[in-house]
């Protein structure tokens, strides 16, 4: 059975998509699912399919202002390489990706109940509440690539991935894996590359 909260969109494995996300954006192609290695010191992620079945992991360098991360797919492939400026007002990470594409994600920190996090070089956006945790991505043209949703009344991060343009996952993921360490900083994790559990 789906999430049935009208705060939050994330539906954990094993679990219909969230009732929301249907009846706003219809039914995914598919989902995907976030977990992140208990204290590690290199901040890995991990993000499997609905049978458990590991599709990319990230992992980040120890000790490095700039936050250097390399998602990988579950073969083990380059899929991006992420950093962080570190001397910013905004919260900025620059991706390279595998075909070469080269982007940016800065935040726009004055937006107090809505959150939009710009992906310049590509003309997306992270649009979400950041009450609720719920964002959705959408593309140039106004198009929904995926809804991303961290679950709620957890003391870990946990998000679901629900993906609408399945083509762009792996730049879906890329964008998913330096969100989760500009939310980290915020929340004074810093670049050390301490790394919260799943459950």
């Amino acid at each position: 059975m789906g999430t049935f909260s009208s705060l939050n969109r994330f539906h954990d494995q094993g679990e219909n998509p969230n009732v929301n996300n249907v009846s706003n954006f219809g039914v995914p192609a598919y989902s995907l699912y976030t977990s992140t290695k208990v204290l590690s010191l290199h901040h890995r992620i991990e993000i499997s399919d609905d049978a458990g079945n590991v599709c990319y992991r990230s992992a980040s360098k120890v000790l490095t202002l700039h936050d250097a991360t390399t998602v990988v797919d579950g073969a083990g492939n380059f899929v991006a390489d992420i950093s962080r400026k570190f001397f910013t007002l905004h919260e900025r990470h620059y991706v390279r990706m595998f075909d070469g594409v080269y982007f940016e994600l800065s935040n726009e920190l004055f937006h107090i109940i809505k959150d939009i996090t710009n992906i310049e070089g590509l003309g997306w956006q992270l649009r979400g509440n950041c009450l609720g945790l719920n964002f959705e991505l959408i593309d140039a043209q106004g198009g929904l690539i995926a809804v991303v949703g961290q679950k709620m009344f957890s003391i870990h991060d946990k998000y679901c991935i629900d993906i609408y343009q399945p083509e762009l996952e792996p730049y879906v993921i890329a964008i998913l894996v330096a969100l989760q360490h500009m939310n980290r900083d915020r929340r004074g994790g810093g670049s050390s590359g301490g790394g919260s559990s799943s459950n």
